[in-house]
């Protein structure tokens, strides 16, 4: 059927790429939907004290998964009868639309055979049309009902989130490339990027600060582990008062674990420094817990420490800050110094300390943005700043890599770079030891290598005197005078090291090439005008 008219099977073709980029972004909000749903239906039937119909099951399914989008949500059937927002993400939630949108992206411009790839501009706008048109029929089935969503908070984080996570999509396709820059950017940046000195810099600074970002909240969910342990019969009381169903205590897992990454993050901020609020007149920093906190009652949040200032124990959650900032050093110098590289190919100390000064930038940023994702609202009045907040924690991030990398990155370098013994140790020269110790062995070695006066005794590695050919001039190189190994090299030319060939250990008698033969065959190629066993004549002579 395409055979037939060209033109025609291909605006067809490029028609059909663009639907499918439009079906394939519904189809990714319609499968994190679906999940959610199903959840929260399978909690709802297996309740036993559930007093609403199916249609309020639904709109909590509608509402929990636009939260996982960042949007915040009114509860209305509040016991004071005020409504309270909730905008507190649980980002392991949140992971699953932001891998979907980025998957169904990246899967449109995978080439398939029979079928035209769309261009990128196209993949993106028609992934995410099809997924934001999903999300707006949801946000207008569930604006009568309980959870109701907050308008704005539809457009900015959710809008943007499902963007960013298309574009990575769409990014990842094209095999991540770095550049060209936009035509108005100025010429030193074009110039910069074509240079690979510069992808590889740019690729070490972006390794630092993923490694210093990971490391800060791996640290902060150590944190959390160890708290959880130590005040495990106050988090075992919450979990069973909250709900006395199965159901219920599979809710309350389910939220828990879905809030175990934001506890990571409010355990790297307390690590910083900056700590975290809960409400608007407690925060908790390692030095104190100062305020009345507006706590509720829920099993991670027994994790927090004790009312009063801190002790000693509070104190070494600095550890974590202070390992992100050798953890950035250590993934700069390994680049600014590698193994097996000379000194003059490596980084130079203002360059070291750039990558590892933008390292501490981008890991700030990062911390900062993750910050900002793991806390939000709970209700009204005092439960209306919960959580860390993001621009502080992410300038402590920044403070405590840049004074810790910067310095621990040319240490590192300096020390990468030495030279002890003549050369840093992957740099030096593979050599077969001497035998014997001292320089007294080494010359020994070398003399009866070499043929001196001194081995001449043994009859080992005497060096012969040249032949002459019947013109007077030297005769050609015997192929016998490889039977002598190194007796052909002069006794007063020093032999290098790599070139130094020692008897094995008990044969004092071992003489270099000694296994080859030395019968008439070699002696008549030898000899001008014979080339070979048979004693053929040399076209030469």
């Amino acid at each position: 059927m395409t055979e037939g008219n060209t033109s025609l099977s291909a605006e067809q073709g490029r028609s059909t790429v663009l639907a499918l980029a439009l079906l394939r972004g519904a189809v990714a909000a319609g499968l994190g939907l679906g999940s959610v749903a199903v959840l929260v239906l399978a909690l709802w039937i297996g309740s036993p004290a559930s007093d609403s119909n199916p249609g309020g099951a639904f709109h909590a399914a509608a509402g929990l998964w636009l939260l996982a989008h960042g949007a915040e949500l009114i509860r209305t059937d509040t016991l004071s009868g005020v409504p309270a927002p909730v905008g507190l993400v649980p980002l392991l939630l949140a992971a699953v639309p932001v891998w979907l949108v980025h998957r169904a992206a990246r899967d449109v411009l995978v080439p398939d055979e029979g079928r035209p790839v769309p261009s990128a501009v196209g993949a993106f706008v028609m992934v995410v049309s099809g997924y934001l048109l999903v999300g707006a029929v949801v946000a207008y089935y569930g604006r009568g009902g309980s959870p109701a969503v907050h308008p704005p908070s539809l457009i900015f984080p959710s809008a943007v989130v499902v963007a960013g996570a298309a574009a990575a999509g769409v990014w990842t396709a094209a095999g991540r490339p770095v550049g060209p820059p936009p035509s108005w950017a100025p010429v030193s940046l074009h110039e910069a990027l074509a240079h690979g000195r510069f992808r590889e810099r740019a690729g070490t600074v972006w390794r630092s600060a993923a490694a210093g970002v990971a490391v800060l909240f791996g640290g902060g969910a150590l944190l959390v582990a160890v708290a959880l342990i130590w005040h495990a019969h106050s988090a075992q009381q919450s979990f069973v008062q909250l709900s006395g169903d199965w159901a219920g205590r599979v809710a309350v897992l389910l939220l828990a674990l879905g809030l175990v990454p934001n506890a990571a993050v409010w355990g790297a901020a307390y690590g910083l420094g900056p700590g975290f609020a809960l409400g608007t007149a407690s925060t908790v920093t390692p030095i104190a817990f100062a305020g009345r906190p507006a706590l509720p009652r829920f099993p991670l949040l027994a994790a927090v420490p004790a009312e009063g200032p801190g002790t000693v124990l509070n104190w070494s959650a600095v550890a974590v800050p202070v390992a992100a900032g050798v953890t950035v050093a250590w993934f700069t110098a390994r680049r600014a110094a590698p193994p097996h590289a000379a000194r003059e190919e490596a980084w130079s100390l203002r360059g070291t300390a750039l990558a590892a000064a933008l390292a501490a930038v981008g890991c700030g940023a990062g911390t900062g943005v993750l910050a900002a994702a793991a806390g939000g609202p709970l209700g009204t009045r005092a439960l209306v700043e919960f959580g860390p907040v993001w621009w502080l924690t992410g300038a402590a991030a920044l403070v405590w890599t840049a004074l810790i990398g910067v310095p621990a990155a040319l240490l590192l370098r300096a020390w990468r770079l030495r030279e002890p013994d003549g050369g840093a140790w992957w740099r030096r020269a593979d050599a077969v030891p001497a035998k014997g110790e001292g320089a007294e062995a080494e010359r020994a070695e070398a003399a009866h290598v070499a043929g001196a006066p001194g081995a001449a005794a043994s009859g080992k590695g005497v060096k012969p005197e040249p032949e002459r050919a019947p013109g007077g001039g030297p005769a050609p190189l015997p192929v016998a005078s490889l039977a002598a190994g190194a007796a052909s090299a002069p006794a007063s030319a020093p032999v290098p090291p790599a070139a130094r060939i020692f008897a094995p250990d008990g044969d004092e008698d071992f003489a270099p090439y000694d296994f080859l033969p030395t019968d008439p065959w070699h002696e008549r190629t030898a000899r001008p005008g014979e080339a070979g066993p048979s004693g053929t004549k040399d076209p030469s002579s």
